[in-house]
């Protein structure tokens, strides 16, 4: 373990001083993309650092003890017992607060890759269950603004499609701020909720399916080549809420990347230019994003998970009614504090889904 967490230091420790000494480069300065890029990473290191320093003072305290105690223990040293007693507790208290700094930056270079930095594209899809899956799609979208608002993160909504009676049928955010993607993409995949329906005058139980898929966002220092031919770019009026200003033109943008079948579309600005630049965005994080699952193998690719958002590919069940309780299919984590949940407070079942993807990911 510690050999580990040595190694985790040293790398934490060198990376910061790599990105500290870039902050200064002239160069670097002068270019407002690629330095918003290294500040980022480097404030996203900065709590990593910070318990770093506070680890390599918790292991000088333990040595100094361990040595004193040492020298106490010698034949002519005269040890007194009330100065062992306290060196002793010294030791102790050192070596306790070794292991909880240990497992805090354990935790916080978790699965950490260049994307983890990045900031994200969240799309939010209602599935199986009618006005009352675009409901639980609303009540997702409310929940992730919630916690994105409590971390300090910036957001944006880039497209909003609401339901027949309440809730959305789609939503995509893009969320601004230090390891969001590296949180947030705890968040993807389909969410099951059972509860009794509004819509339903018998008052049954009903089950609904919503979908939450996260995409990093790609920096302006990242190529990903696009052919224009390869587009198909409709344009329309928007809708919707808020719509009526800008539903007299075609302000809105639908783009069909047609080698893979991806759609994107942006109605939030009132130009139809600004609407397709942030289309574009989103096509970039998701083509970027399909391109790393590939080389990563991995089996549960993103767009056959999209094709059935019901049975068998849920995250996580939210249990309303009989009784209160969200379970994270993945980790069993679990809470009854559904209120305080789909408020936005994440932070354990994420840290949580954190260590089970690195404890798998680290198994033979």
């Amino acid at each position: 373990m510690t050999d580990v967490i040595d190694k985790l230091i040293d790398e934490i420790e060198r990376s910061y001083a790599e990105l500290t000494g870039q902050l200064s480069d002239p160069e670097l300065l002068a270019d407002r993309g690629r330095y918003a890029v290294a500040a980022r990473r480097h404030a996203g290191l900065a709590e990593a650092h910070a318990l770093a320093l506070q680890y390599r003072e918790a292991e000088r305290a333990a040595a100094e003890a361990e040595e004193m105690l040492v020298a106490d223990a010698e034949p002519d040293a005269g040890a007194d017992d009330e100065m062992r007693d306290y060196l002793q507790q010294e030791l102790y208290e050192s070596r306790r607060r070794l292991d909880e700094l240990a497992e805090e930056i354990r935790v916080q270079m978790l699965t950490r890759d260049p994307n983890d930095a990045k900031n994200v594209i969240i799309e939010i899809r209602a599935g199986t269950g009618g006005d009352e899956a675009a409901l639980f799609a609303g009540d997702l979208y409310r929940m992730l603004m919630r916690y994105a608002e409590k971390k300090g993160y910036k957001t944006e909504v880039l497209d909003l499609m609401p339901g027949e009676e309440a809730g959305i049928k789609s939503a995509t955010i893009s969320v601004e701020g230090d390891y969001a993607y590296g949180n947030l993409s705890q968040e993807n995949g389909v969410h099951r909720l059972v509860r009794i329906s509004p819509y339903d005058a018998a008052k049954r139980r009903h089950t609904s399916f919503a979908a939450v898929f996260v995409y990093p966002e790609i920096e302006d220092d990242v190529e990903v080549a696009i052919n224009p031919d390869d587009l198909k770019i409709d344009t329309y009026r928007a809708g919707g809420k808020g719509g009526q200003h800008v539903n007299t033109t075609d302000s809105a943008v639908r783009i069909t990347h047609l080698p893979t079948g991806i759609v994107v579309q942006c109605q939030n600005e009132r130009s139809q230019h600004k609407n397709k630049a942030a289309a574009m965005k989103v096509l970039k994080s998701r083509l970027y994003e399909l391109e790393q699952r590939k080389k990563r193998e991995k089996i549960d690719k993103l767009e056959d998970a999209k094709t059935d958002i019901a049975w068998g590919n849920q995250i996580r069940s939210y249990v309303l009614h009989p009784y209160k309780l969200i379970k994270d299919l993945r980790t069993r984590l679990e809470t009854s504090d559904t209120e305080g949940f789909l408020d936005g407070s994440l932070d354990d079942f994420i840290k949580a889904t954190l260590i089970f993807r690195k404890s798998r990911s680290s198994s033979p």
